[in-house]
């Protein structure tokens, strides 16, 4: 009967999800202890849904020590307080609980999902991972080798190999530049000790951001974030993290290695989310190469010519530094093809900007698509956290609307040529023909 609860878990969170995606209701709590939270009510099913993030990712790991907050995460439901991990995992199951743990470049983030006859049990649960976790010995190097499997199993990934050189060559020295999960010399190196202590210093409340959409009111929600949250550091202790830039650009890196195809990735200087040329940014990008079929790279690379089965390219920020980053993958003897049609469409774009049709129907695309990503109370959550972590305020997903009807044809043109006019770096995995490294 549990299994079949959990099975029903997500189908339970989209029935839970469709009033609150049309017309959502945001309100700002305040637990009694102080935590601030955001609280969407959804009384159609007895599920509890919550996101939280705490600042301080994979940023917070040593430079000798990369993939140090990628393991904590892997190691939280391996036991905790006087559970041991298979004792832990069985109160999950039991109950029909989901708790993940994942980490970014800034943020360690988390998320609990539970029947509301559950929730106690789930929240409890949730405090012990988070303030008491054993990481124990045998847990440590089993989770430990199946990192470093999956880690072999990359050294011969060209897409691995793409992403890594790409963000090594566009940080170097930079915690961006390291990899989130670790290396093969790096996670040998990681102690029960090092992840104690990563957990001590990023785990606390003071950039603790929270969601909750559910069936649960404002005061018991309070109660439930207390039960969670209350008993960690009032104030994390995190290691400086300076801003950068991209560097690189103009660069072509070719990286030799026996695979059908050869995987491309491409990006350059983005736009910070509090930009105020974001939103122009964000549209003009979504012309460009947004994922959607419209866009030109995937008319011109895919549609036109079939060099690529897909072809996109998204704008990603942190808060030390922003970027545009793509990528394809196509047949070694059209490789050249292929980029040379991504970098005169992205030069076109710099140049000359959208046309007037271009941006009315990336307008209409972009405010209809939004509803799709808060079909599910996980997704709305998710939402939620996200909108604090970017400070756009409570009211964002009302304004959103109205602030993409706001940009111009000439605000898209400047931030066009201010967007994709600084050239970019380029990574080729694979064995391209006639393409070879430049611009060192």
């Amino acid at each position: 009967m549990n299994r079949f609860i959990a099975a029903m878990l997500p189908m339970i969170a989209l029935l839970a999800a469709a009033p609150a995606a049309s017309a959502m209701n945001i309100e700002k709590i305040v637990s009694p202890s102080g935590i601030e939270a955001w609280l969407v009510r959804e009384q159609a099913v007895p599920l509890v849904t919550l996101n939280y993030s705490f600042h301080g990712g994979s940023t917070q790991d040593g430079a000798e020590k990369s993939g140090t907050a990628n393991l904590a995460a892997d190691l939280l439901d391996e036991g905790a307080g006087d559970l041991d991990g298979e004792t832990f995992h069985k109160r999950l199951e039991n109950h029909a609980i989901e708790l993940s743990f994942q980490v970014g470049r800034d943020e360690f983030h988390g998320s609990l999902r539970s029947l509301n006859e559950h929730r106690d049990e789930a929240f409890d649960l949730l405090r012990l991972a988070l303030t008491a976790p054993r990481f124990e010995a045998e847990a440590v190097e089993r989770v430990r080798g199946q990192e470093i499997s999956g880690l072999q199993r990359d050294t011969t990934n060209p897409n691995n190999i793409a992403s890594r050189r790409w963000w090594s060559t566009a940080f170097p020295g930079h915690p961006y530049g390291r990899e989130t999960k670790g290396t093969l010399e790096s996670l040998p190196t990681i102690t029960a000790d090092d992840l104690r202590d990563y957990v001590r210093r990023v785990f606390a409340r003071n950039e603790l951001t929270l969601s909750i959409v559910g069936d649960v009111d404002a005061k018991t929600a309070g109660e439930l974030i207390d039960s969670a949250f209350a008993k960690l550091p009032a104030k994390n202790d995190l290691k400086p993290v300076a801003d950068a830039k991209p560097e690189g650009l103009g660069r072509r890196i070719v990286v030799n290695l026996d695979v059908p195809q050869a995987v491309v990735t491409f990006g350059g200087l983005g736009l910070a989310r509090n930009d105020p040329d974001f939103m122009a940014g964000y549209i003009v990008n979504h012309i460009l190469g947004g994922g959607s079929f419209s866009s030109r790279l995937y008319k011109e690379v895919r549609e036109k010519r079939g060099l690529a089965y897909g072809v996109s390219d998204s704008l990603v920020w942190f808060k030390r530094a922003a970027v545009v980053l793509g990528g394809t993958a196509t047949r070694a003897d059209r490789t050249g093809d292929a980029l040379a049609i991504i970098e005169a469409e992205t030069k076109r774009m710099a140049d000359d900007g959208p046309t007037a049709d271009e941006l009315a129907a990336a307008k209409s695309y972009l405010k209809g698509a939004y509803a799709l990503s808060l079909d599910t109370s996980s997704k709305i959550a998710a939402q939620l956290t996200q909108i604090q972590l970017d400070k756009l305020g409570i009211d964002y997903m009302q304004r959103r609307s109205a602030m993409i009807d706001a940009v111009t044809l000439d605000d898209a043109k400047r931030v066009a040529k201010r967007l994709f006019g600084g050239g970019m770096l380029v990574t080729v995995v694979g064995r391209p023909k006639g393409l070879v490294s430049s611009g060192e």
